[in-house]
């Protein structure tokens, strides 16, 4: 975007907001953002230019919609994006005319912001889950996260694509693609894969279409996509953000969290996003834990700090490992201590892991149906199975519903299986896992490669993921930050910080520290496939 274009969509915008003076020109150094410009830039240096009568939030909205119609609809066509908030702009120039007002409501007053497609808005958007049986379906209400963010003064400008059902529909499923939005591309190279299951709001926010996305996470869907398109993305303990009006997978290890730039603008919007929730009981444990996070964005946060190693979740990669290992000196040229260590009775739950969410999926899901859209053509993961089938042309075309059909088969949750499983976990995970680890080496936090790098989207054999260190955090329900770390041929990387329950602010800190010395983010130029000249 040259100065000219800049500078007539910020007079434009001015005029539809009903302001009667002229926005001025920016300065020169209104334009030190880098190649992408104002839309590649963060939260605070947005609002500097919006405090500086510079820049609106109907014009920032404007450009953002302008580019996902360039980039997204057209061009490399991404398809991030399910469907655009129709009062977007509305939004957008009430928050400018609150802001003439002197009434802002705080660091994200006017900023543009992504929600996935599984995050219920009790607007003119539908909210599906990628499934075309929710197709049209308006939730009753905000999800108590969206409310949220509303008060804080996001707008909401539309709804991402994600793996449908969260990528819980088939043991052979293909991440990033749903009935209704069909497949995300990765702007990195357009014929790999994003991840799942927040695909959309990962490729979304790494080509510029918004400056914020919400994901959410069971196991992995935010910080693996996030880690994949080369953003920090947190997933926070379980319980700090409400689970209410998101449609589920597993209340024991379901939540939303950020995906951002940078790690700044993913603890601004934590911030935003945190608090208690009357209808989620989970959240009652947060209190007095929650925190303003930007107070923890402080250069020297490693310094002193004990890191553990997770040693059994390399290898998947040498490559990746390369990249990891540089990391580790970068950690430790900034003031960390490494210590060498594995975190312990990690395979000692992948079965129960899964046994838990098989039954959990069937009875959150049809809580979730009764209280956010009972006007909904299906009530039940039996209604659902039935629709598939009655529609397997369109539902069923790439692969089955083997994890729908495993949970219907599956008892209440009193049954004790499911209650055995659940102990299995949390002890295996928590007391005997994370816990251990970090008390024994009197640790601040573990790091490892968050996963591989992205891989060709194959819908005949389905996924291939190249390790994951994402389910020791998931099935402890505590907090996992992922940070750009570098690059394999072109193709992003993430460093993983994992620490105990409720330390996102000392995580962000580390994580802060670990991106302001390296700052391994590059924006993609959605390449048809990667160059294997590119290092």
């Amino acid at each position: 975007m040259d100065r000219r274009e800049f500078v007539r969509i910020g007079l434009t915008a001015g005029a539809a907001a009903g302001s009667s003076r002229v926005l001025a020109a920016p300065s020169v150094a209104a334009f030190k953002f880098g190649a992408g410009g104002i839309l590649e830039a963060g939260v605070r240096e947005q609002q500097q230019m919006m405090e500086a009568g510079k820049l609106t939030s109907h014009s920032l909205t404007s450009q953002y919609l302008a580019r996902i119609r360039n980039i997204d609809k057209s061009g490399p066509r991404l398809n991030s994006i399910i469907e655009i908030n129709p009062e977007a702009l509305k939004i957008a120039l009430e928050m400018d005319r609150e802001r003439m007002l002197k009434r802002l409501r705080g660091p994200l007053h006017g900023i543009p912001v992504l929600l996935k497609d599984n995050i219920a808005t009790g607007d003119r958007m539908s909210t599906t889950a990628g499934s075309l049986a929710l197709n049209g379906v308006r939730a009753a209400r905000d999800a108590h996260v969206v409310a949220q963010l509303r008060a804080a003064g996001a707008v909401i400008i539309g709804k991402t694509n994600l793996s449908e059902w969260a990528n819980m529909r088939s043991t052979h499923s293909v991440s990033g693609w749903s009935a209704r939005g069909g497949l995300t591309l990765n702007p990195y190279s357009l014929d790999r894969n994003c991840s799942g299951s927040s695909s959309g709001s990962g490729a979304a926010i790494a080509a510029n279409l918004a400056t914020l996305a919400v994901g959410t996470e069971t196991d992995g869907s935010i910080v693996s996509p996030a880690s994949i398109c080369g953003l920090v993305g947190i997933k926070p303990t379980l319980g700090l953000v409400s689970r209410s009006g998101i449609i589920p997978i597993a209340h024991s290890q379901d939540t939303a969290g950020p995906m951002a730039r940078s790690v700044a603008d993913a603890a601004l919007m934590l911030t935003a996003m945190v608090g208690v929730d009357a209808d989620d009981e989970a959240t009652a444990e947060s209190r007095g834990k929650m925190a303003d996070y930007s107070a923890a964005l402080e250069k020297g946060g490693l310094q002193g700090k004990r890191i553990g190693v997770a040693r059994n979740f390399f290898g998947s990669n040498p490559e990746v490992d390369m990249v990891i290992e540089r990391a580790l000196q970068d950690l430790a040229a900034q003031g960390a201590t490494l210590i060498d260590t594995e975190v312990p009775n990690s395979a000692k739950y992948g079965e129960t892991e899964t046994e838990v969410l098989l039954y959990e999926f069937k009875a959150d899901l049809e809580a979730y149906l009764k209280k956010y859209a009972p006007h909904a053509p299906v009530a039940n993961m039996a209604d659902v199975i039935a629709f598939n089938k009655k529609n397997h042309e369109r539902e069923l075309k790439y692969f089955g519903q083997e994890y729908l059909e495993q949970a219907q088969n599956k008892g209440d949750l009193e049954t004790p299986a499911y209650r055995d499983a659940l102990l299995n976990n949390r002890r295996y995970a928590r007391a005997e896992g994370i816990d251990q680890v970090m008390q024994q080496h009197q640790l601040d936090a573990l790091v490892a490669p968050t996963g591989g790098p992205a891989w060709l989207t194959d819908f005949i054999n389905g996924d291939h993921y190249g390790g994951s260190f994402s389910s020791p955090a998931a099935v402890a329900g505590y907090p996992h930050i992922t940070v750009p770390a570098g690059h394999v041929q072109g193709l992003p990387v993430g460093l993983s910080f994992v620490g105990a329950a409720y330390s996102e602010a000392l995580l962000i800190r580390m994580a802060y520290s670990y991106e302001q010395a390296t700052r391994h983010r590059r924006a993609p130029q959605f390449p048809a496939s990667v160059s294997l000249s590119v290092r």
